[in-house]
């Protein structure tokens, strides 16, 4: 289990981190979904024991990050956004040096380097230097490293980035297996149909703040409803029109009017002197949750 406390984190003057608390249960698949530079890998990075937290605190199996740094960090296996591995090492070769802080001897890691590397494709590339890797086999090889001390957690901070359809649907089903070997998986991603296909919850991060915490078949509920969308010039003042309708926010240059009350064809007739381009029902979907969620955090922060 991964339990997150209260984490906060500064860089110099800037706070990236406000707070953020949430778990991560055995046998359950966590999407952490944000903005860059929202704080996702600064939680991440934290919770492998990689960054130290200005204050707060990650348990990791119920061993903390700050203070059993040694036992927090053998319980969780992490893959970075951009794994940085030596290029002049040959992949089996470096598999088993990096195994070696996990306590295993040569030859065991020698045999198991050899089943994993098979298991995430890179059977081929063994005895390859890994400056030879595109960045999605290096995403492999770091999946298969992750793999080295069988944790019972891990954090995958943007991992489907860089994979190829192969590569994504391998990842897609080593989580499920996690997930029902009774594992706590915590990935980022911002492929939010993805996370919607792989996710138990959904943590959703701004500003170095979680602004909602959904489980997925609550969001499912959400994104089958109808809602509006607009297209128009004079977003202000059309946006206060849309109030009365729904809850309107502004995604992607359009007004998305969720929970939408009233008669489309009035709402219609009210929006054209802002220059109404565009307006019909569209299906909700998780992004569409996700700049909602942002939306309400921000009319929140502003009063």
């Amino acid at each position: 289990m991964i339990r997150i406390v209260n984490l906060y984190k500064k860089f110099g003057d800037f706070l990236a981190l406000k707070g953020v608390s949430f778990d991560v249960n055995n046998g359950e698949v966590v999407g952490f979904v944000g903005l860059n530079g929202a704080g996702k890998t600064t939680t991440i990075k934290i919770s492998a024991g990689v960054n130290f937290p200005t204050s707060g605190d990650v348990e990791i199996d119920g061993y903390s990050i700050t203070k059993d740094k040694r036992k927090a960090s053998r319980n969780v296996g992490w893959v970075p956004e951009l794994p940085n591995f030596e290029p002049d090492v040959k992949a089996l070769d470096y598999f088993v040096y990096l195994a070696g802080y996990y306590g295993i001897s040569s030859q065991e890691a020698k045999n198991l380097g050899k089943k994993l590397l098979e298991e995430v494709g890179l059977s081929e590339w063994m005895n390859v230097k890994i400056g030879k890797f595109s960045q999605g086999m290096k995403k492999r090889f770091a999946l298969a490293v992750s793999l080295a001390g069988n944790p019972n957690n891990f954090l995958f901070d943007e991992v489907l980035n860089g994979l190829d359809p192969a590569g994504m649907q391998f990842f897609k089903d080593l989580v499920i297996k996690m997930k029902n070997e009774g594992r706590a998986i915590l990935f980022s991603s911002h492929i939010l149909s993805e996370v919607e296909n792989i996710a138990d919850r959904v943590v959703f991060i701004h500003k170095g703040k979680i602004i909602g915490i959904k489980k997925m078949e609550d969001l499912r509920k959400m994104v089958s409803t109808n809602i509006v969308k607009a297209v128009v010039n004079n977003y202000n003042e059309a946006l206060k029109v849309a109030e009365k309708y729904g809850k309107p926010a502004i995604v992607n240059g359009q007004i998305i009017i969720s929970d939408f009350k009233g008669d489309i064809s009035e709402l219609s007739s009210e929006l054209k002197p802002y220059g109404l381009i565009e307006i019909g029902y569209e299906r909700q979907n998780l992004e569409s949750v996700f700049f909602q969620l942002i939306s309400e955090s921000e009319k929140s922060e502003s009063r």
